[in-house]
């Protein structure tokens, strides 16, 4: 399997310190009463048994000391006749999703992080894994547009403080942003941009920071980003200000950078089925019938996760939407990739879509 290159923050945030699960680590010698000692001492509740390479032989648990104490087994005995040979690992560019879904199936709590040659790398922990991260990532939300097609609703109001379900959409997401993590907002606003500061202002309500893009005149959604200063020093997520999604931003933020890409755009699957039977022809003869077939596409969700590099392309005030940006980066032979989404996701752009919003729970 090819090593894939993983930011240094996400590897903190997706596994134990190396400090605490190298003390799991122990040598084939070892023995029951070692082995006790090293599970006692680091409360996880699983030690790892490795070769002088640091390849992963076997795990050993309590409850594997225990049942080798009924066989008869002394404290000098060694581990290697009862630890679990064939334990379940997974590989370090494994999501944090992925890795819950696996330790929820198989019922664990600990899970050996290894490389592609079985060498231990680190430790999942579940009651870790359940804590929300802490990330130093910026999220940047477009909310200057004036949402012209959402007609009255939109006169004295800009779009991103509609309220749905009794609180602005916008508030919607930095709430859903804060519980994965994200603790410090830019919010790119111009129609009516003095209302979405008097609502938020520095963000203490929230007890999140929540900083300002202000556009004198609308920069679509990518020239807004080029009014930062300074430049962040990280990968960080661009949301439009009127998306409400189930998306785990977070997950986002992981898969950027896994895939090592300077710019990742969030789709969606739409379908839509031909109202007619579909004639296949090659000049005047038919080749073949389609009865209202489906058609699929990716579409653009409005959210992004764009490294500072990708920056390069964009001029400071100039007007640039984000579909633009991305293919700048293309004609520089900069990686742009696209991260499937499975979650629900609206676009409240159309009274339609408003009067949907509000009518779910």
């Amino acid at each position: 399997m090819t090593k894939i290159k993983i930011d240094s923050v996400l590897k903190e945030n997706m596994q134990v310190s190396a400090e605490l699960w190298k003390k799991t680590l122990l040598p084939t010698d070892a023995t029951l009463q070692q082995g006790i000692r090293s599970l006692d001492e680091t409360a996880m509740q699983i030690a790892l048994i490795v070769s002088s390479e640091g390849i992963l032989i076997g795990t050993l648990t309590d409850g594997d000391i225990r049942r080798g104490l009924l066989r008869g087994l002394d404290l000098r005995h060694p581990l290697t006749s009862i630890i679990e040979r064939e334990p379940l690992v997974v590989l370090q560019e494994m999501s944090r999703d992925a890795v819950i879904q696996l330790m929820q199936a198989n019922k664990i709590h600990q899970l050996p992080i290894v490389d592609e040659n079985r060498r231990v790398v680190g430790v999942h922990l579940w009651d870790q894994l359940m804590i929300p991260r802490q990330r130093s990532n910026i999220m940047i939300i477009m909310a200057g547009g004036q949402g012209t097609r959402l007609g009255a609703h939109t006169e004295n109001c800009p779009k991103p403080l509609l309220p749905v379900n009794g609180k602005p959409m916008l508030e919607h997401i930095i709430e859903r942003a804060k519980a994965e993590g994200f603790q410090h907002f830019v919010l790119a606003i111009h129609y009516l941009g003095h209302m979405i500061e008097d609502y938020f202002g520095d963000g203490s309500r929230w007890q999140v920071r929540i900083d300002y893009l202000r556009e004198d005149s609308p920069l679509g959604t990518a020239g807004a980003i080029s009014l930062l200063n300074p430049r962040p020093d990280a990968p960080f997520v661009v949301s439009n200000g009127d998306v409400l999604t189930d998306i785990r931003y977070g997950e986002l933020l992981d898969y950027h950078c896994r895939h090592d890409a300077l710019a990742t755009m969030a789709v969606g699957l739409h379908e839509w089925q031909h109202p007619f039977g579909v004639v296949h022809t090659k000049g005047v003869d038919i080749v073949g019938f389609e009865e209202k077939p489906i058609a699929r596409s990716h579409i653009n969700a409005g959210i992004y996760v764009l490294d500072p590099n990708a920056l390069n392309v964009l001029r400071v005030g100039e007007q640039c939407d984000m579909p633009a940006l991305f293919n700048r980066l293309q004609e520089t032979n900069e990686r742009t990739i696209v991260y499937p989404m499975h979650e629900p996701w609206m676009d409240v752009g159309r009274p339609s879509d408003y009067d949907q919003a509000n009518s779910l729970d």
